[in-house]
């Protein structure tokens, strides 16, 4: 059995202080229904699930328990003498974690999934106050033995923790491919586990939007390639716009990103399309929106949406918007099926190979993937005097110069059933999590064998997060923003 390796991804020191191993077991969850149900389902769509959780026996004391002394510095990988618990769950591992004058406690491996919040215990000093809190996530990889610690962001408003003077590309933010794809559909139409506002409320700031555009009229429906994304009935952008205002109205320091692009059977065109946006929807609430062709500041794009435009402008609007300099992110000319391509104008580098024709070529995808972590990770950016900084000159500057990294980690090929997203999602997702748990932002652990420099993962775009309520892959991107906040 390998030993313990940790991983403190967190800006705070920690220790190891005490290891208890105790006899763990299975115990079924749910009723037979519902577990043959969930079986029959993850057979069918190629969601993990789980009918058991792993607990440790309520009628055993541990079998060993001891005090120990193990310094977990912030960003740095730690080999334990600790042997891990047995891969057969037979056995769990409870580790006890101090952090200042706090301890938290987790089992490892977790009760049903990788990734657990650490249980707060009571402080050295028998205080258990609330001041200062710090919650910790733990996400365990038995493939290895590894742990990683992140500090656990509260999803819904993960952003309020970073300095506004920080560029948008060099922060670590979580997307969805086909956003709005959660209903009953085509299997291979599918790419979504749940819908736009439980996605925003789990971290995700980077929404893919595909539309249908009529000649006639400005209303847009929601797509993705030809096929509607619901069977049961048409699903209207205006109405999915309105659950992302509600959530920056309640989230005010968030920024999201919306990719557009038209796609349909719709007869209307790009400049029919750029034209409805503007009227139909942007004038309406200019204040949530930032159209300016330039990449902003978190400062400057909190409570707001920002534009990647997938689609050509209107002669009239190119020449009267921002001064004729274009409007929203200029994704217009994206590279098709591409490992690393950069779209016209150098505001974004994308990773967006998709044509995954057999399952054989799923790890070819990983690999891309982890390619694309890797270059973001290697640019490095100082904001002088950064606590103090205004967020306007030298910071607005320097991120209207910078492109975005934009990694798909999507896929599909309508006739494979092997590679319809959901089952390309079920072996691409771990695999990225694994990566940023032990790879990522490590000199020399990527591909290509890159320096690290800021370790920005970019913005990860996914298919399926959130089935059976998994967000590790979520958390995991979230986390890596806690490198922006070391002094």
């Amino acid at each position: 059995m390998a030993d313990l390796t940790i991983r403190n991804l967190t800006i705070t020191p920690l220790e190891l202080v005490s290891i208890q191993r105790l006899q763990g077991e299975k115990i079924r969850t749910g009723n037979l229904v519902s577990n043959v149900t969930g079986r029959f389902t993850s057979f069918i769509n190629a969601t993990d699930f789980s009918a058991h959780k792993l607990l440790p026996r309520a009628d055993h004391e541990p079998h060993d328990q001891r005090d120990v002394s193990i310094h977990l510095d912030p960003f740095r990988t730690v080999q334990t003498n600790v042997r891990a618990a047995d891969a057969a769950g037979r056995e769990i591992l409870r580790l006890t974690v101090r952090a200042g004058h706090r301890r938290y406690e987790t089992d490892v491996p977790s009760p049903s999934r990788k990734s657990a919040v650490m249980k707060r215990i009571a402080g050295d000093d028998g205080d258990d106050d609330h001041e200062e809190e710090l919650d910790l996530t733990v996400v365990y990889i038995p493939n290895g033995a590894f742990l990683a610690i992140f500090s656990s962001a509260k999803l819904n408003a993960w952003m309020k923790q970073l300095d506004d003077a920080w560029p948008l590309p060099f922060l670590s933010i979580p997307g969805t491919h086909n956003s709005p794809t959660c209903h009953t559909a085509l299997p291979s139409v599918r790419c979504q586990s749940v819908g736009v506002t439980e996605q925003l409320q789990n971290g995700v700031r980077f929404l893919d939007i595909r539309v249908s555009v009529n000649p006639d009229n400005d209303t847009l429906t929601l797509v993705h390639s030809v096929f509607p994304v619901s069977l049961a009935s048409t699903k209207y952008f205006g109405d999915m716009l309105d659950d992302v205002y509600r959530f920056l109205e309640a989230n005010p320091s968030e920024a999201i990103f919306m990719s557009l692009k038209r796609e349909g059977a719709g007869r209307g065109t790009d400049q029919h399309l750029s034209r409805y946006l503007q009227s139909s929807h942007v004038d309406k609430r200019p204040e949530r929106w930032w159209t300016e062709p330039v990449i902003p500041t978190l400062g400057a794009a909190r409570g707001r949406i920002i534009v990647v435009r997938r689609f050509a402008l209107d002669d009239e609007m190119a020449k009267t918007c921002w001064d004729g300099r274009g409007y929203g992110i200029d994704g217009q000319n994206w590279p098709d099926n591409c490992e690393d391509g950069t779209c016209d104008g150098g505001q974004i580098r994308v990773q967006d190979f998709y044509e995954v024709t057999e399952s054989q070529n799923i790890e070819k995808k990983i690999d891309y993937s982890r390619g694309q972590l890797e270059r973001a990770a290697e640019r490095e950016f100082h904001v002088p005097s950064l606590a103090e900084h205004d967020g306007n000159a030298d910071a607005a500057a320097a991120a209207a110069k910078l492109p975005i990294f934009i990694n798909f980690l999507s896929g599909s090929n309508f006739f494979n059933a092997t590679c319809w997203p959901e089952r390309i999602a079920a072996k691409v997702n771990p695999a990225i999590t694994d990566y940023l748990c032990i790879r990522h932002g490590e000199d020399g652990k990527g591909p290509k064998q890159l320096k690290v420099g800021a370790a920005s993962t970019g913005i990860v775009v996914t298919d399926w997060v959130g089935a059976n309520g998994d967000w590790d892959l979520i958390r995991c991107i979230v986390g890596w923003n806690a490198r922006l906040q070391v002094s």
